[in-house]
């Protein structure tokens, strides 16, 4: 008897867990990104900015070229960088969708001019970005994944030690 009780809220812990699963990966469907490239430019040099998942228009900013307007969900825009933008300077290019979500991008300045072959850009190791782990960290669906889970954990426990009324001990 006791084994059927342990296999119910196993059972069950595991359909809840299942359940909640899909709740947890919707989150990260409209994820907002944001893109420069390239990361390396001489001054006078062109880039391409470009962002996914803003449902709204996307403003973007650096101190090295005029802002930016991006429109809605995937778009993409050329700016020409400022030609007094210092060589060997990294620069952050900020994005901001609809004033709520924002994401910063690094752009590095190269040594002589767009057309100058001969200069290689300055080397600053690679940039592997922030991951999976941190990007899209949203404490709502944290703690509803938590209750969830809880809960579920909570309810097998509850039917693994209740006891029957058949009279045992």
């Amino acid at each position: 008897m006791h084994a059927i009780r342990a296999a119910s809220a196993a059972v069950l812990s595991l359909t809840a867990l299942s359940l909640a699963a899909p709740f947890a990966a919707a989150g990260d469907e409209h994820a907002f990104e944001a893109d420069v490239s390239p990361t390396t430019v001489a001054a006078g040099g062109r880039v391409m900015l470009s962002q996914s998942g803003c449902k709204g228009r996307t403003e973007v900013s650096a101190g090295i070229f005029d802002a930016v307007s991006l429109g809605k969900d995937n778009s993409s825009k050329s700016v020409t960088v400022d030609w007094d933008a210092k060589q060997g300077a990294m620069y952050s290019v900020q994005f901001a969708c609809e004033g709520h979500r924002t994401r910063s991008v690094d752009l590095t300045i190269a040594g002589g001019r767009p057309d100058d072959s001969a200069s290689p850009p300055a080397d600053h190791g690679v940039d592997a970005g922030v991951g999976g782990s941190i990007g899209g960290f949203d404490l709502h669906e944290i703690g509803l994944g938590a209750a969830l889970i809880t809960g579920a954990v909570g309810t097998a426990y509850y039917f693994s030690r209740r006891r029957t009324g058949d009279g045992k001990g």
